[in-house]
């Protein structure tokens, strides 16, 4: 398996342990009354399932992003803050325009 979709998995992997203990802690706490709310209707457990689901794409994809935007500070040996060179060398004219007022 190549390199870039092992590392991506390994993070995903990371990120839905974390989406799957957030649920289970919203569930532990009873936050809102979720607990009583799961436990006590006939769609309950269609409901974990789906917190689950969704909690764990959005914890992995932030965990995938978050080390993805990281990668590049580990070897950095330049001190210039990530400043860009200006793209346009041309400098601005200020061009008159008239602004009129809205009628009433």
């Amino acid at each position: 398996m190549p390199s870039h979709i092992r590392f991506i998995l390994k993070h995903a992997a990371v990120g839905l342990g974390i989406g799957v203990a957030f649920v289970a802690m919203l569930l532990a706490f009873d936050v809102g009354g979720l607990w009583h709310l799961v436990t006590h209707t006939a769609e309950g457990p269609i409901a974990v399932l789906m917190l689950t689901v969704f909690c764990t794409i959005t914890f992995g994809s932030a965990q995938i992003g978050y080390k993805i935007m990281t990668m590049g500070e580990e070897g950095r040996d330049d001190d210039k803050g990530g400043k860009r060179d200006a793209v346009f060398t041309l400098d601005a004219i200020p061009v008159p325009v008239r602004a009129e007022r809205p009628r009433r």
